[in-house]
């Protein structure tokens, strides 16, 4: 993917940089960003995107209210995404990679600090269910990465890496949700729903249910403080 590992910090200062002042994104903006980067939509058309609303938005006769969440440049974004998509067809693009030159001791670091947060974590059990066991097993496999690495140095090509990490966090999630109880979840969910409201009619169901499920997930890895394990968040 164009830009990989500085997809999101692009996002968020073009972001800013067009609202003219700065603003911490929400969970929900944050949720947003993951769903277009697992769809696969490139960084160029998230910033056409936000441009394009904005300047959408500038031009309405009142401007009292200023945009407060990257959602309601959602619906630009994915317009302009399928016109770069349609410009491409028939063209051969090369893949021009621009990822973050990381260093080997960066990385394993940040696998290293992951390891030990998953390992110090308080997480809830359940009957048949051990988070604490699924949660030591992580630490162990980002250790192995992190020794991997230093023996055999970065690859030109981290997708590897981050697809591993991903699985990991996948599982850890699926036994964080299992393990805890269902009104915790209700709660969680209901809280993504009030935030998702005002924005329901600008986005396709699917886009939706990716969000609340993203959502849901951010916030209870900070709920019981474990770590994101893609190399975004070093």
């Amino acid at each position: 993917m164009e830009n990989y590992f500085n997809y999101f910090t692009e996002i968020e200062e073009h972001f800013q940089q067009r609202r003219g002042g700065i603003l911490l994104l929400s969970t929900l903006d944050w949720a947003l960003i993951e769903t277009w980067k697992d769809a696969g939509i490139p960084l160029d058309a998230v910033l056409r995107g936000i441009d394009d609303a904005f300047e959408k938005h500038d031009q309405r006769p009142s401007k009292t209210r200023k945009v407060n969440s990257l959602a309601y440049c959602s619906q630009a974004i994915m317009s302009a995404a399928e016109e770069m998509k349609e410009a491409a067809i028939g063209a051969a693009q090369p893949e021009t990679p621009r990822e973050k030159g990381f260093q080997t001791s960066e990385i394993a670091a940040f696998l290293r600090g992951n390891a030990k947060q998953l390992e110090s974590a308080k997480l809830p059990e359940s009957a048949g269910i051990s988070v604490r066991a699924v949660a030591q097993e992580a630490a162990s496999s980002l250790r192995e990465l992190a020794a991997e690495l230093e023996a055999k140095g970065v690859p030109s090509r981290l997708e590897n890496l981050e697809r591993r990490l991903t699985v990991l966090e996948e599982k850890l999630f699926a036994a964080l949700l299992a393990a805890i109880p269902d009104d915790e979840i209700v709660t969680v969910r209901a809280e993504a729903d009030r935030e998702l409201a005002p924005h329901r009619r600008k986005m396709p169901a699917a886009q939706i249910e990716q969000l609340q499920k993203q959502y849901t997930h951010k916030r209870l890895l900070e709920q019981y403080n474990l770590p994101r394990l893609s190399l975004f968040y070093m």
